[in-house]
């Protein structure tokens, strides 16, 4: 397969409205890809589908929370029903916590865990409504967003950093129980870019230091079209600390 060529593939994307995701949603649509966008914000979701379809592309937006058990069956129902197949799912969608971020100490129980619930629970009960299909085609992949903060011990990254060390766990997992079955799962550190979220989790960093959201689709769009990609990798676009 051309590593630039996506024609036809089903792809949902979560945390579609913004940042990465946007940026992964145009770039994949641009390769031929056939979207199915997440995102809570619906006014922006539907803003980057529109933007899609106006250039030829085919963009649905559902507006729903991951992090919600009630809204991933639906996101998974209605992709399917968008797409057909659904071959690739990205699960980009995320969140810091409170801001200005906390430490360990004083962050609430509860903001754990909805930390927790966007970040890793939702990805996992999204992957468990998609799987069968999958399984039964003998083919798909799922990608898994992750952060330099899943493996570094960064001082008020706690429930974001624990979320996304998690989440890079799981996708280790995931691969190593479905060794063979034609489904693969990948975990990808963007690194370090100029979004919103990152101006949130650190308002004084200096922007010009930091990727831009469209350079950092177009590699992970390269890596979403290698299907030589073994299972379980963990691949790092682009590194520097907070």
């Amino acid at each position: 397969m051309d590593p630039k060529d996506l024609k036809g593939r089903g792809v949902l994307i979560t945390g579609a409205s913004r940042g990465l995701g946007a940026a992964l949603a145009r770039e994949l649509a641009a390769r031929g890809a056939r979207l199915a966008l997440v995102a809570r914000g619906e006014r922006e979701l539907e803003t980057v589908a529109y933007s899609i379809r106006a250039d030829g592309g085919e963009a649905h937006a559902i507006a729903a929370d991951v992090g919600a058990k009630e809204d991933v069956y639906a996101i998974a129902g209605t992709a399917a029903a968008l797409l057909g197949e659904v071959d690739v799912v990205i699960q980009n969608a995320s969140t810091l916590g409170p801001l200005p971020m906390p430490l360990l100490a004083d962050t609430a129980c509860e903001d754990l865990e909805r930390v927790l619930a966007v970040n890793v629970v939702g990805p996992f009960r999204l992957t468990k409504a998609l799987l069968g299909p999958m399984l039964l085609r003998g083919r798909g992949l799922v990608v898994h967003v992750s952060s330099d903060a899943a493996t570094n011990a960064y001082p008020r990254f706690g429930a974001y950093g624990a979320s996304k060390a998690a989440l890079d766990h799981l996708t280790r997992i995931w691969a190593a129980e479905l060794e063979g079955s034609g489904v693969r799962f990948l975990g990808v550190d963007p690194g370090e870019m100029d979004t919103a979220m990152h101006a949130d989790a650190m308002p004084d960093a200096d922007r010009s230091t930091l990727a831009r959201p469209e350079t950092v689709a177009r590699a992970i769009a390269d890596l979403i079209a290698d299907d030589s990609i073994p299972s379980g990798s963990r691949l790092e676009l682009a590194r520097s600390s907070p």
